[in-house]
């Protein structure tokens, strides 16, 4: 598959965000949520300190039973969101409130976007919400391009991983098909905090970098201000995610979002920073 000639409107908008961020000399900060957790109210709350406290865009998880790429801790909110009776069209109300202010990405796996009457019923949902871009870890290139063709023509931007184990003419193919952004996994594994940034990943993003023609953006492992500056300096965009899932469980009671707000607050100056005196 190779994608279609020119950009369709979920494009548009993430391409936008990435553009803003890089005539402020800076990269896009995406930081990640799960919707519906740590329940549907605080998750709202969650969102809205996102898009106030310097978010570019927002990464949001549909919870899923079986999520083969994350870690215990996103694993775990994604229990305790479904166990709390979350559903897609709650995860659709958060996208709603916080499209108009930032690009939301809905991080999804094939089975709720299958589940139901289909793709397409899916596709028009989320578009509805607002919704810019899709990232579906279990839909590797080559596996029904009928999901990725429905999502495209809604209007979605279907956004590829890369891992530092996607080699080769794999590597280029992928990139080749990328709408969005490259979403690059930082270290092999799930999601979760790791303690220092790898020493391969500015190899990695400088290829992966080469062979696309949209943004990169890394994820996986960034737990800190300080990761996070040192992933801003080599990427278009940084991710964050089981650190700010850690931070909302841990919170107060009704605290979520102050606590995840303050934490992207801090990212998002040391992201803003992080290019000073970078050639």
């Amino acid at each position: 598959m190779t994608r279609g000639p020119g950009r369709n409107a979920g494009e548009s908008r993430i391409l936008a965000a990435f553009e803003r961020a890089d005539a402020g000399n800076r990269a896009a900060l995406m930081p990640y949520m799960m919707g519906g957790f740590p329940n549907r109210e605080e998750s709202l709350a969650i969102a809205r300190a996102y898009a106030e406290n310097g978010a570019d865009l927002i990464e949001l998880g549909i919870p899923f039973s079986d999520p083969l790429a994350d870690g215990p801790v996103i694993h775990d909110a994604a229990v305790k969101a479904l166990e709390a009776g979350t559903r897609l069209d709650d995860v659709l109300a958060i996208c709603a409130e916080v499209s108009g202010q930032v690009p939301v990405v809905l991080m999804v796996y094939t089975n709720s976007i299958l589940g139901g009457p289909g793709a397409r019923s899916f596709a028009e949902k989320a578009v509805r919400a607002g919704a810019s871009g899709v990232i579906i870890p279990d839909l590797p290139l080559g596996e029904d391009e009928t999901i990725r063709s429905v999502l495209t023509d809604a209007g979605l931007a279907v956004v590829p991983l890369v891992a530092p184990t996607t080699l080769g003419e794999r590597r280029a193919e992928i990139c080749r098909i990328a709408y969005g952004f490259v979403y690059v996994v930082s270290s092999v594994g799930t999601t979760g905090e790791r303690s220092e940034v790898p020493a391969h990943l500015k190899e990695l993003v400088d290829d992966v970098e080469e062979k696309s023609e949209v943004p990169v953006a890394v994820g996986f492992g960034i737990g800190s201000p300080e990761h996070a500056a040192t992933v801003a300096q080599v990427a278009d965009g940084v991710i964050i995610g089981s650190k700010l899932v850690r931070i909302a469980a841990e919170a107060a009671p009704g605290e979520a979002g102050s606590a995840t707000g303050a934490f992207i607050s801090e990212a998002a100056a040391a992201v803003a920073s992080a290019r000073s005196g970078v050639l």
